[in-house]
């Protein structure tokens, strides 16, 4: 029987589960998966979670519990930096810890520490520690490791091609690589949906809200749709280099798309509590608003949040933004 490894379909699930997938796979690892976000999942999160962190670290409470009784490990590594120079939000270095404290019952954690804010070369010690736990071969860890950049890569290519990223991890599994895509049936607007994977992705905490705008005759489009160096480009015209990985991800994307003519609106989804979401959501507010560039709603989520009244706010700010392409001619606002 192959070892069983347990990954959690929360936080960065959606940005590096196909590296992860076939490089356990490739040695010779079977790779389980927690179901989609429900309630269930939820309420165990934070029945479990210490209540000073976010909506989005008690999702992955819940998915941790999903796996306990299913899978021989659990893979939650100790995220500290993924790049040169900048670093992962803190809850994400002390997860391991949090998760190994608070949750009874756990089979073992794969927790490498993955931290190349100086050394990148630091990864190769982070695959080998993994890697070791399967086989003593290095040749062996290597080649999985080879295999699981192609998935990323792989992956990569298809969301700059349009394609969300877990609707990108289900056509993966089904074989899809980037050459075969196919762009989705436009709508009349196109409005930039700004956010961590993990809080717009997750169709139970976002409440499907890719779908609702979809619904309303709205084309998405996210951050993981655009090229890495647009986005760094983009994000290098504030004066001084944000030091969070993600941060400085969202507001590249947000400048790129306030440059852009064919973009109607922009969206910007924060949970509640995050304290990065906060500052980088209000520099984003801002930029919009001092160059009166593009309409913009502020969407805050966490496990409170009432589906009706995001319904309400999606629906005025579609129908906000119908209103005044329909009525170019008109006054401004602003005067």
């Amino acid at each position: 029987m192959p070892v069983k490894v347990g990954i959690p379909r929360a936080l960065l699930y959606y940005s590096y589960f196909p590296m992860w997938k076939a490089f356990f796979e490739g040695l010779g690892a079977e790779v389980v998966v927690s179901g989609k976000t429900t309630k269930r999942i939820l309420d165990n999160g934070v029945k479990e979670a210490v209540d000073e962190v976010c909506l989005p670290v008690k999702v992955f409470y819940g998915h941790v519990i999903e796996l306990c009784d299913q899978v021989d490990y659990i893979f939650v590594p100790r995220l500290v930096s993924v790049e040169k120079k900048a670093f992962i939000c803190p809850k994400f270095l002390g997860l391991p810890d949090m998760i190994r404290h608070n949750i009874k019952n756990l089979p073992k954690l794969i927790d490498i520490t993955v931290n190349l804010s100086k050394k990148p070369a630091n990864i190769y010690k982070a695959i080998y520690e993994a890697g070791k736990i399967f086989t003593s071969n290095p040749a062996k860890i290597w080649l999985a490791y080879r295999k699981g950049m192609e998935q990323l890569n792989n992956f990569i290519k298809l969301t700059e091609a349009g394609y969300m990223p877990d609707e990108a991890i289900e056509e993966m599994d089904r074989g899809l690589v980037a050459q075969n895509y196919a762009p989705p049936a436009a709508g009349d607007l196109k409005i930039a949906l700004i956010g961590h994977g993990y809080n717009i992705y997750d169709r139970y905490v976002s409440m499907n809200l890719i779908a609702k705008l979809i619904n309303l005759g709205v084309q998405v489009l996210t951050a993981d749709n655009i090229p890495h160096d647009e986005v760094e480009d983009k994000a290098s015209l504030l004066p001084k280099r944000l030091f969070w990985t993600m941060g400085r991800k969202m507001v590249g994307a947000s400048f790129h798309f306030m440059q852009r003519e064919d973009i109607d609106g922009i969206i910007h989804v924060a949970a509640f509590g995050c304290g990065p979401d906060s500052f980088t959501g209000e520099l984003i507010e801002r930029k919009i608003k001092r160059n009166k560039s593009k309409p913009f709603l502020n969407l805050t989520i966490d496990e409170h949040t009432g589906e009706a009244g995001i319904v309400t706010r999606l629906e005025a700010f579609v129908d906000m933004i119908r209103w005044r392409k329909s009525n170019e001619s008109n006054l401004s606002a602003h005067g």
